[in-house]
């Protein structure tokens, strides 16, 4: 019954800005951590990004002081913005949370989709 909608991908230029966001549809009783990881061709999916129940955030490197993530508990909404975009940001990235359903006891992950962000000239 749950489901991590995204949106806000696609095609951008270098220096260039992007905001993407996830829906967390479903029977949910609590979301904790929050968050965006990447995957670019050849590579391992890595963390860009996460945010937990209290606020506390976390960036991988590469990204800081670039992107800045958020969450709107209220909406079941998780968003990042993505700004001076270089062509080493070029991935799919996915929407993640921890999340304890209505019916369960069991705290899980779940993924988005994926969406395609492409940063060139």
């Amino acid at each position: 019954q749950v489901q991590l909608v995204e949106s806000g991908g696609g095609l951008v230029q270098i220096g260039g800005s992007l905001r993407l966001s996830c829906v967390v549809f479903g029977s949910i009783c609590s979301i904790y951590t929050m968050g965006w990881y990447r995957q670019a061709t050849g590579k391992q999916r890595e963390l860009v990004a996460n945010i937990s129940s209290g606020g506390s955030t976390k960036y991988a490197d590469s990204v800081k002081g670039r992107f800045t993530i958020s969450r709107d508990n209220a909406k079941n909404t998780v968003s990042m913005e993505m700004n001076s975009l270089k062509p080493e940001d070029t991935a799919v990235y996915y929407c993640n949370a921890a999340i304890r359903g209505i019916d369960t006891r069991t705290v899980r992950l779940y993924w988005g989709q994926g969406t395609q962000v492409t940063v060139s000239l």
